[in-house]
């Protein structure tokens, strides 16, 4: 397993040939950074088309991508769906601006998973591999200043996936590019993050300085799904 890769290393392809150029990582850096914005704005037309574009965008990818990395899409669009529907709509992590699950959240997750794979395979190695140090001063930062204490709970399991997750460079990148999206969602309005988690006793800032790990949780539960299938195609072969 190479680093930064997410899924078995004897696949076709490996994580250089994403079918993705600058240009289209480019278009998904506007497309979530303009997207939210419109989103935020609250007007009635915004989230349609958001979702519209969103949704377009995503069938591109997989159009584009070779057919292990247009499995992978699908595998994380079908978890991604699920964590929103679990941690959104049934527990009250966070709630949207219209109380509903934005249907551009699910496909904008998978485009946000592909831009840090992208990503991973151009930074420096050392970038990534800073993450959980500075991670670690500002989730103890902010839990003693914030209450963000369920940042300390979400830091422990995105070290669990650096640890033992197939991509731990990937994990860096995805909680740095998370944290971003995150900071910048809120401050749109697009979410907002409950300050009591519900059912646990810990408290949260608006946004979790960690929420990141949920995000690095997502893209390991994708690998770990392909991999599976993988491992049962080969003894099916056998």
């Amino acid at each position: 397993m190479r680093p930064g890769c997410a899924f078995p290393a004897h696949t076709t392809r490996d994580c250089t040939r994403l079918a993705m150029t600058q240009r289209f990582a480019l278009i998904i850096v506007l497309t979530i950074v303009a997207g939210l914005w419109l989103d935020g704005q609250a007007c009635a037309w915004a989230q349609p088309v958001v979702s519209i574009w969103t949704w377009m965008l995503f069938a591109l990818l997989c159009w584009r991508a070779d057919a292990d990395h247009r499995r992978l899409w699908l595998v994380c669009l079908a978890w991604a769906t699920f964590g929103e529907i679990v941690l959104a709509l049934v527990w009250g992590l966070y709630e949207y601006r219209l109380g509903n699950l934005p249907l551009f959240v699910p496909p904008g997750h998978v485009l946000l998973f592909a831009l840090g794979m992208w990503l991973t395979e151009r930074l420096p190695a050392s970038l990534p591999d800073a993450v959980p140090a500075l991670g670690a001063g500002l989730v103890l930062s902010f839990a003693w200043l914030e209450a963000d204490t369920i940042s300390l709970l979400l830091f422990a399991f995105f070290l669990l996936c650096i640890r033992y997750g197939p991509s731990p460079r990937l994990y860096g990148t995805m909680f740095a590019l998370a944290l971003l999206m995150e900071l910048y969602g809120t401050a749109m309005g697009n979410w907002t993050w409950a300050l009591l988690v519900p059912g646990l006793p810990f408290t949260a800032a608006n946004p979790p300085i960690a929420a990141g790990a949920f995000y690095c949780m997502l893209d390991w539960l994708a690998g770990l799904a392909m991999r599976r299938d993988d491992d049962a195609a080969t003894v099916e072969a056998r």
